[in-house]
């Protein structure tokens, strides 16, 4: 497969929309053209778990002209609610299940013009950093379609980086939206916690779960996080003040004058060395545009991965007892008790990953072992983002990471060796641990893969890393290629 984008950006959509210069639905149409179009091919990439149907794209007819996002398609990861369309969150236990409410999200993406044309492949309810815990078969990264296209918003980050959508909505717990976007070479957007609601979002990890975008361009991406962002009084964790400001492109600030932190526990000698080059050139660009780049420390960086492998899991025991064969969802009859019910139902409709850490999380949570475990992993989260508070408040703007270990692994070569897939986010869930906003952009290829460079900001700072970001991109090129 010949990776090429075939549609242009939100931007030029949305505006020969309100022009009039083309249907509202005509992208709409081109996208789901091309989505079959792939799903025909003898290896497709299997974005897609389900597509508007010709009767719904009829049903648009010419549609509404106004709205920032004016007739722009735009893909929805399967964990979040919508009319319409199935919310399986890559489940057999949801398959075929249809929401009768719609996320917070959605509603608003569709009050701005967006078209939502189909739901993306995901790791089943979020676990997993590659797509292949998919219940419905995994993802391929347009890159290669031999590898990976990271996880747990595969789905979305390939859509976008094969050029079916424009951009696309997932949910980021440890690194599920910034880690698939460095492997599939786009733009990926964490905000802060309590900045976009949650209201929809079938929950993995509720302390932990954001819903970000992706795009090709850190514009795009940012619009579409101006267009979700602010408070909802469905979501008590959202914020009065989220609402995102209007993003400008090439504000004229850039990157000068601010202050970069290059945390030392980030680039130790087990990075691939082809890896920190690309972000060595990175940071020299940030200075180039007028920015200071100094070393910082992150003591308990490296104790992030465990802390985020007891927290989540736990909260995912509990967020995931829901699914019982009684409410909605698979059930498995002819069972002689409503135990039995249960144990049937959850083991045929459940995967692997998915068991593994509904037993891990009870674990953790269970009597004798919840303060050894659970409560130390909190204390431990705790420490985190002080780390994070005490960098920030000695004058330091922004951080740069890597935002992965390694650019897109082969299919199956990770899933016998849980932990190994573990690790692929060991960049990325230290800013879901302190609830602060991240942003993974391209800034090269190494062996004709992207690799994606981290940007992290204090609380509610998306404004200032969008800037950053903005002006890297330019400094870079398409894809970081310059």
């Amino acid at each position: 497969m010949t990776w090429r984008p075939r549609l242009p950006g939100i931007a030029e959509m949305s505006q020969e929309v309100r022009d009039g210069a083309v249907s509202p639905s005509l992208f709409a149409r081109r996208s789901v053209e091309a989505i079959r179009q792939d799903d025909r091919g003898e290896l497709s990439l299997h974005a897609f778990l389900s597509v508007l149907d010709d009767r719904e794209l009829d049903a648009l007819g010419d549609g509404p002209r106004v709205g920032r996002l004016a007739g722009v398609p735009i893909a929805i990861k399967d964990n979040l609610a919508t009319l319409g369309l199935p919310t399986t969150c890559g489940s057999r236990i949801l398959e075929g299940y249809r929401s009768g409410y719609e996320a917070t999200v959605v509603r608003r993406l569709r009050e701005a013009g967006a078209i939502i044309i189909g739901k993306t492949n995901m790791d089943e309810f979020g676990m997993g950093s590659s797509t292949e815990h998919s219940a419905f078969g995994p993802t391929r990264n347009p890159r290669d379609l031999n590898r990976v296209p990271g996880g747990s918003s595969g789905g979305s980050a390939a859509a976008v980086a094969a050029g079916l959508v424009p951009a696309a909505l997932g949910s980021d717990t440890g690194g599920s939206v910034r880690q698939p976007a460095s492997l599939c070479g786009v733009v990926g957007i964490k905000p802060t916690y309590g900045r976009v609601s949650r209201y929809g979002l079938v929950a993995f990890a509720s302390s932990l779960d954001q819903v970000g975008t992706l795009a090709r361009t850190v514009e795009d991406a940012a619009v579409l996080l101006e267009v979700i962002s602010g408070w909802d009084p469905r979501d008590s964790t959202t914020a009065e003040h989220g609402a995102m400001d209007a993003v400008t492109a090439g504000d004229v600030r850039g990157a000068s004058g601010l202050v970069v932190g290059v945390p030392s526990e980030h680039f130790r000698d087990t990075l691939d060395a082809s890896i920190r080059d690309l972000c060595v050139r990175a940071l020299g660009r940030l200075e180039g545009l007028g920015a200071e780049v100094r070393p910082v420390s992150l003591p308990h960086a490296e104790y992030a991965i465990p802390a985020y492998y007891i927290i989540a899991p736990a909260e995912a025991s509990s967020n995931l007892a829901r699914y019982d064969g009684v409410r909605y969802g698979l059930r498995v009859v002819d069972e002689p008790s409503v135990r039995a019910l249960h144990e049937t139902t959850r083991s045929e409709g459940l995967g692997a990953e998915v068991k593994r850490r509904i037993l891990l999380g009870t674990y953790v949570l269970s009597a004798g072992y919840h303060e050894a475990y659970y409560g130390r992993a909190q204390r431990v989260r705790g420490l985190i983002r002080r780390d994070f508070d005490t960098v920030f408040g000695t004058g330091v703007d922004l951080i740069f990471t890597p935002t992965s270990p390694t650019t897109a692994f082969r299919l199956g070569e990770r899933l016998r060796d849980p932990v190994k897939m573990y690790l692929s986010d060991v960049f990325t869930v230290s800013a879901n641990l302190a609830g602060i906003p991240a942003l993974s952009l391209p800034i090269g290829e190494v062996g004709g893969l992207p690799v994606g460079g981290q940007l992290l900001g204090p609380r509610w700072s998306e404004p200032k890393l969008i800037r950053a970001a903005m002006a890297l991109e330019s400094s870079l090129g398409s894809g970081g290629a310059r």
